[in-house]
């Protein structure tokens, strides 16, 4: 993926400027924070300063921390990172001109990735990108948009703008009601998997953008063939963050191409509010019952794979949502940054110590579970019925809501947990997991 330095493209942009154009911009103007995300760590969104004024947000749109107390001792489990202090108030934020073109650069959008950056140049009105620009150049808003992850589809119905997507990647695994009511007639076209896309029928589609993802690099064969096409591509890597909260914060992102970032930042500050408050609320529960370490449920994770379990370390995602629903992951050795693999003997012994197990695998029923795997009957979660999966949304194919709506519903996820830690037999309730009887019986 080709780089590119910001002050370079404001050197362009001002060669383009014709001689009846206002004053030039500096180099410095192309520095103006228009959003630095506050929990996500893979974008972030700048424009030219000396455009306008700063401005605060349209009215009722600028998103409202939530402000919570803090807690006595300050060791309650946090979803910001614990050297990130959190803001007072959130300040007005400044606005470019309607007109003006913003650029949205994103970093290190699949695991493993260092130092990898694309350029995404935002174009609106009648501007034109400057000669000799190595980004990816785009026209917001978006109108016809290609998604190849479940989570950017989410993304767009969250703001209210799933009209915009045409294509998706694996049409059955996908939940969304508007595009399993539209492909039918073909609004929404399924362009095959990530690693073998339909091309030709990419190009008839002819998309102002396809979103990719990255798994441990690049997607070197569909940049070749989308640019081959004349189609921009733009990585989303809302997968490689490990804040529940920094996951659903791409949203903005997506706003950015829709010209929709106000309501974004709104959006997004109401599902943080809703996040923030539930968990100060688990935070002061804990704290309460402090030093009795027992009202903090011991939390299992997972299924083996050929005899190998995959532990996600302590700073994981999933690892996170636990810890802030008042639970604790009992691998916490994984202090590493990613996951580790143990023998099925080693996780059996962990297992043998949980009180609940969450994400059982493919497995519709404890006695699917212990039938593969005959060790299992003797787990305490499993004689005691405490196996949860979060597949209460899922496809006929086996797609799961809980990796597609979960990812801008971060609350969400963390109210189940909450119920499923505090009342095993809240089963009703849930809105994404669902207790593993012995029979299939949803």
């Amino acid at each position: 993926m080709k780089r590119f330095s910001p002050l370079s493209l404001v050197g362009a942009l001002l060669l383009a400027v014709g001689c009846d154009a206002p004053a030039p911009h500096t180099a410095d103007d192309f520095t103006l924070a228009l959003y630095t995300p506050a929990y996500a760590s893979g974008f972030e969104i700048r424009g030219l300063a000396g455009d306008t004024p700063a401005q605060p947000a349209p009215t009722g749109q600028t998103p409202q921390i939530a402000q919570i107390p803090p807690t006595a001792t300050g060791t309650a489990p946090q979803s910001r990172p614990a050297d990130a202090a959190k803001p007072a108030a959130v300040p007005p934020r400044p606005a470019a001109a309607p007109h003006s073109p913003t650029l949205l650069t994103i970093r290190n959008p699949w695991q493993g990735a260092r130092g990898v950056e694309q350029q995404v140049l935002i174009l609106r009105g009648d501007a034109t990108a400057p000669a000799g620009f190595e980004g990816t150049v785009v026209r917001a808003p978006l109108r016809r948009v290609v998604c190849l992850s479940s989570s950017f589809v989410a993304m767009f119905d969250a703001l209210g703008e799933i009209a915009r997507v045409k294509g998706v990647s694996g049409i059955d695994y996908l939940s969304n009601a508007y595009v399993a009511e539209h492909r039918a007639c073909g609004e929404v076209r399924d362009v095959g998997p990530d690693t073998n896309l339909d091309y030709e029928l990419l190009a008839a589609m002819r998309p102002d953008a396809v979103l990719l993802y990255g798994v441990t690099g690049a997607n070197s064969v569909a940049e070749a063939k989308l640019a081959e096409l004349g189609i921009p591509y733009i990585y989303i890597g809302d997968y490689t963050e490990t804040s529940p909260l920094g996951k659903a914060e791409w949203l903005v992102a997506v706003a950015e191409l829709c010209d929709r970032r106000a309501e974004g930042e709104a959006l997004f500050g109401r599902i943080e509010a809703r996040y923030e408050a539930r968990r100060a609320q688990v935070a002061a529960y804990v704290e309460e019952r402090a030093p009795d370490i027992a009202c903090r449920p011991r939390v299992l994770l997972n299924t083996p794979y050929r005899d190998t379990w995959f532990m996600p370390p302590v700073t994981g995602y999933m690892v996170r949502l636990i810890e802030d629903a008042g639970g604790r992951y009992v691998y916490a050795r994984n202090t590493t940054s990613r996951t580790v693999p143990i023998d099925i003997e080693e996780a059996c012994l962990l297992a043998s110590e949980a009180d609940l197990w969450l994400n059982a695998g493919a497995y519709p029923t404890l006695d699917a579970l212990t039938a593969d795997n005959p060790k299992f009957a003797d787990i305490p979660a499993v004689r005691k019925g405490l196996v949860y999966n979060n597949d209460r949304r899922a496809t006929p194919a086996g797609g799961s809501d809980f990796w597609e709506s979960g990812a801008v519903c971060p609350d969400r996820i963390l109210r189940d947990l909450i119920r499923i830690f505090a009342d095993p037999n809240a089963d009703s309730e849930l809105h994404y997991y669902r207790k593993l009887r012995p029979n299939d019986a949803r």
